[in-house]
């Protein structure tokens, strides 16, 4: 069965980071949408997640954000935070199917300034 683009830009992203990976790294997944951000740190030897920030959440959303850069530097501090709060400070960035670029680039930036090693 032929996957559509969005299926095979993921897989060939995962795959490259699976294999280049180290064991005591975990994934950091962003999804972007047009309003939104969110990130997941995920175990994969386990598979499970360990944390999930999202800038739908109330605390977030009560904000006053005034663009959507704004919105994810606050969402990977808040994911920095909850990350160090478990001790996790290696973990390797998953784009998925979105460039390095704008809001993806800016997310990967703010959670290095915040103490993790991407």
């Amino acid at each position: 069965m032929k996957q559509s683009t969005v299926n095979r830009k993921k897989f060939r992203v995962r795959n490259k980071l699976k294999k280049n990976s180290e064991s005591d790294r975990f994934r950091l997944s962003v999804f972007r949408s047009t309003k939104n951000i969110s990130a997941q740190i995920i175990d994969d030897t386990n598979n499970v997640t360990l944390l999930s920030v999202s800038s739908i959440e109330k605390d977030i959303k009560t904000l006053n954000k005034k663009n959507k850069t704004e919105l994810s530097k606050i969402v990977a501090e808040k994911l920095a935070k909850k990350a160090q709060a478990k001790k996790i400070t290696k973990i390797y960035f998953d784009r998925g199917i979105y460039k390095y670029h704008g809001r993806v680039k800016i997310f990967a930036e703010t959670l290095r300034k915040n103490g993790m090693e991407l």
